[in-house]
């Protein structure tokens, strides 16, 4: 379990770090999510995070509106989500759903661990930095995709596009979750 943790806090905060530089106009910036906002991809992550605590049994933290106190918002919901992995009955609750008969914890490690890291760069993308994705988040993300098939991953990305001709594996990845990385 702590593997999961690990992978979780390390993903998180790489996320709630980069939401916490959105400059006060840039919440309505365009993002790599089509008709997504910065303030929406935001949002949508949170609530991911804290839909599947209740999915669980666990009390939804009370949390601040992200694009308000982002640094609040992300700090509640990471010491809920921690609290609600480092706890084996919440942990090991069975959540089913779309995706099978899962684990809180395996939902975390997979679905919601693919929202932060594909998110993340969409938010780093639209925030004008860098994106790389840790070669372990890649491996991890791939074997996630293989769990989940192709019928959910379309569901929840999209269209895979092709990738540029001299691509990485980021750059194969997310083309297969539909963004477009140019390496920048």
């Amino acid at each position: 379990m702590d593997e999961v943790v690990d992978r979780y806090l390390r993903r998180f905060d790489a996320f709630a770090r980069t939401a916490a530089t959105v400059p006060d106009a840039g919440w309505d910036g365009p993002t790599p999510c089509g008709d997504w906002t910065v303030r929406d991809l935001v949002t949508h992550v949170a609530e991911m995070n804290t839909i599947h605590l209740g999915r669980a049994g666990a009390p939804p933290p009370v949390v601040p509106p992200v694009t308000e106190d982002p640094l609040g918002a992300w700090n509640a919901i990471q010491q809920q989500v921690r609290a609600a992995l480092t706890d084996p009955e919440v942990a090991g609750t069975r959540v089913g759903g779309r995706l099978g008969d899962w684990t809180y914890a395996e939902v975390v490690d997979r679905a919601i661990g693919m929202e932060l890291v594909v998110h993340h760069w969409d938010l780093a993308r639209a925030l004008g930095f860098r994106a790389r994705v840790d070669p372990a988040d890649i491996d991890h993300l791939w074997r996630t995709i293989e769990l989940v098939g192709e019928d959910e991953v379309r569901f929840g990305f999209g269209p895979a596009v092709p990738p540029p001709a001299a691509a990485d594996e980021q750059a194969r990845l997310l083309a297969h979750l539909g963004r477009h990385d140019n390496g920048r």
